[in-house]
């Protein structure tokens, strides 16, 4: 039996519709042929809804909503006979346009959904749009009967991942790297293998919301630069049609929910990068594509004369903590995590999540404890870049609730001060090893993300090779990205021939990701960092769509050694859960020695509050205490000085035997056994154990 609101009430012009369901909000397919459309305005006077063919420049149909139709301040429709597989739909909005009151109403824009499911209009990559095209971002409905053979997201323990921050794109769209699906969703499945040898357990996606990489669009020096990041959010709820390689065909949710399903088979987790701080409208001078047209004064952070304030340095700032949009943002992330199954999100810009509408930082901020204590994303891993481009720092002060972990900034300063011979950031790295204690002492060291590299900035080649930046190919001259890389070319800027250089350059690396893979806290790699890859000096790369971005994967060929240092210390970490303890213990645990301890030359002996460039750091793993084969004693020596060192071992239980793990002076060493000391080179690190 119907019910009595399953048919139709109105018609014009052949298309049959009645009033809709005010939630879900966005367009949701009810029927065969039957899509209910949902839209919020609190200020707006009316509202159209217009239907298309998909690609065709007229709609077929404009529905006028009724009075009746709108429920507060929610307009719905259902609509009836459509084949949703050849559907686009779009609003216009009528209301007043006084922008010193925040409203920019125009209703001659044709505006986006903000809950569209998917987008069309530039399915493929860098397609440049017709000049007459007056609505480029279109909503299209999507059917939500994936089949996701029983998977779910996997839940692994933080304090057992291993992050890998990647470019959908630049991962795989070099021809070195030899798949069919190059720069796509596909791509990376085509890679899950390469992901499972390295021994990775989640990847860190930069965004793929739906942007335009067209926007800012200009040729440089004959290269078209693009939006190549993606730092510009389109539609929060529509994965990037110009990641997927079967976009034409409508199939780029099915292509992504293989991707993530696959990876979780393979045991590896997906974290989305994800934008709320700001939208790709910009500044009162941008265009209208959804949020600004439908509700301006909602959406944005507002001054008293109506203009948009910019904590982003993009040109305007989400009101994150309005009731309605932080209801927006748990939708959205509600909505990743129960349909696309997604593990987490790293939150860019996340200090502009805090503050209150006129800007100021909060103590308590709604949304942040909205999303800590939510039902759904209970188990979902919230990760924090906790600053923004307003001057609002707040690492180890990020409203948390037990439940935020952050991009630890300083863990890289430091490491990459100390790495390049800065003794006086020695005492800084005793605390950063330990977990940042003293940042997240009230938490634990879950909380610290340790990185060296990200996207942004230097690659950890680039780090050793470069002194400075260089961003020409950009077309700011030179004036973009950070001046203060802390890095060192270790004698030559840029490639060289030069053997002791190169040689010294290895080390180097080596040393930083030695560092960083046996610290305490949650380690994060950047993509090709593994084989030495190079974005030639350039240390904001986000407009290059070419070999500067692009992952060089015949480097994988020419720096296996690299590869296997990185997959030889990602395994000892896997191995060895004393690393990845998470409350700062460092007393003495069941084989009577400290669970974590430091030591200068002689064991035992550091003054860890004046500088010093060569120490030694301890961890004693109790079979007991941790359900491991055997008691283990794991030794790291450091040398950051431009000499050579001897550090005497501590004495450890008769019957065992000191062994080389690593040496990044001397593979050959490798498995050697030691006694009494281990001999390091300069600017050298050295990983021994016993059992």
């Amino acid at each position: 039996m119907k019910r009595l609101d399953d048919y139709p009430t109105h018609e014009l012009n052949g298309v049959r519709y009645r009033c809709g369901r005010v939630k879900p909000f966005g367009a949701s397919l009810i029927g065969e042929g039957t899509v209910n459309f949902s839209v919020f305005s609190k200020y707006a006077q009316s509202c159209e809804l217009l239907l298309y063919h998909i690609g065709e420049p007229q709609p077929f149909a404009v529905l006028p909503f009724p009075d009746e139709f709108r429920i507060g301040n929610v307009f719905s429709m259902i609509v009836y006979g459509l084949n949703y597989e050849e559907l686009e739909y779009g609003y216009r909005f009528s209301g007043p346009y006084v922008p010193k009151q925040g409203h920019r109403f125009d209703s001659t824009k044709i505006l986006l959904d903000p809950y569209a499911k998917l987008v069309g209009g530039s399915e493929k990559w860098g397609e440049e749009p017709s000049a007459d095209e007056s609505f480029r971002h279109r909503g299209r409905v999507i059917p939500e009967d994936y089949d996701w053979d029983g998977d779910k997201p996997l839940e692994i323990p933080m304090k057992d991942l291993v992050i890998y921050e990647m470019h959908i794109r630049s991962f795989t769209r070099d021809d070195s790297s030899r798949i069919r699906h190059k720069g796509t969703f596909a791509g990376v499945i085509e890679k899950i293998p390469y992901l499972k040898e390295l021994g990775v357990n989640c990847i860190e996606l930069l965004p793929i919301f739906e942007f335009d990489e067209l926007e800012n669009s200009r040729i440089i020096d004959g290269e078209r630069l693009y939006n190549y990041w993606g730092y510009s959010t389109v539609n929060f709820f529509a994965p990037k049609a110009g990641y997927a390689s079967s976009a034409a065909f409508g199939l780029t949710a099915e292509e992504l929910k293989n991707m993530v399903k696959k990876l979780h088979k393979a045991g590896i987790e997906v974290i989305l990068d994800v934008v709320f701080n700001h939208t790709a409208e910009g500044n009162e001078n941008g265009p209208y594509i959804s949020y600004r047209g439908i509700d301006n004064k909602t959406y944005y952070l507002l001054t008293p004369e109506g203009c948009y304030y910019n904590f982003s340095g993009c040109g305007n700032t989400m009101n994150c903590n309005n009731s309605v949009v932080r209801n927006f943002i748990l939708d959205c992330l509600r909505y990743w995590v129960s349909d696309y199954h997604i593990d987490g999100f790293r939150f860019d810009l996340a200090a502009i999540m805090s503050r209150d509408s006129s800007g100021a930082p909060m103590t308590s901020p709604p949304l942040l404890e909205l999303l800590a204590h939510d039902a759904v994303l209970g188990k979902t891993k919230l990760i924090a870049e906790a600053w923004d481009a307003g001057g609002l720092y707040q690492v180890g002060s990020f409203p948390a609730w037990g439940r935020w972990a952050e991009w630890n900034g300083k863990y890289r300063d430091c490491l990459r001060r100390f790495v390049k011979s800065g003794a006086e950031y020695g005492p800084e790295l005793i605390a950063r090893i330990q977990g940042s204690a003293d940042l997240y002492g009230n938490r634990s060291a879950e909380a610290s993300i340790n990185f060296i590299t990200c996207h942004d900035g230097f690659t950890l080649y680039d780090l050793v090779s470069y002194n400075e930046k260089h961003n020409l190919a950009n077309g700011e001259d030179n004036r973009d990205g950070c001046d203060g890389n802390d890095s060192w070319n270790c004698g030559a800027e840029g490639d060289t021939d030069d053997a002791e250089i190169n040689s010294l350059r290895r080390r180097q690396m080596k040393n930083a990701a030695a560092l960083l893979l046996l610290s305490r806290g949650i380690p994060m790699l950047l993509s090709g960092d593994e084989f030495m890859n190079t974005q030639y000096g350039n240390n904001n790369a986000y407009c290059q769509d070419n070999r500067i971005s692009w992952l060089d994967w015949d480097r994988l060929d020419t720096n296996r050694d690299m590869f296997e240092f990185f997959r030889t210390l990602i395994a000892f970490r896997a191995a060895h859960p004393v690393l990845r303890r998470t409350d700062f213990f460092t007393g003495c645990n069941s084989t009577g020695y400290p669970e974590l301890s430091f030591h200068g030359e002689k064991p035992w002996q550091l003054d860890m509050n004046s500088p010093f460039l060569t120490f030694g750091f301890m961890y004693t793993e109790s079979a007991k205490d941790y359900d491991v084969p055997a008691d283990t004693f794991i030794y790291c020596a450091v040398n950051a000085h431009w000499e050579s060192h001897k550090l005497e071992l501590p004495i450890i239980p008769a019957g065992m035997e000191w062994s080389v793990v690593a040496y990044t002076g001397d593979p050959t060493r490798d498995g050697e056994k030691v006694s009494g000391s281990a001999e390091l080179m300069p600017r050298s690190f050295m990983l021994i154990t016993a059992q």
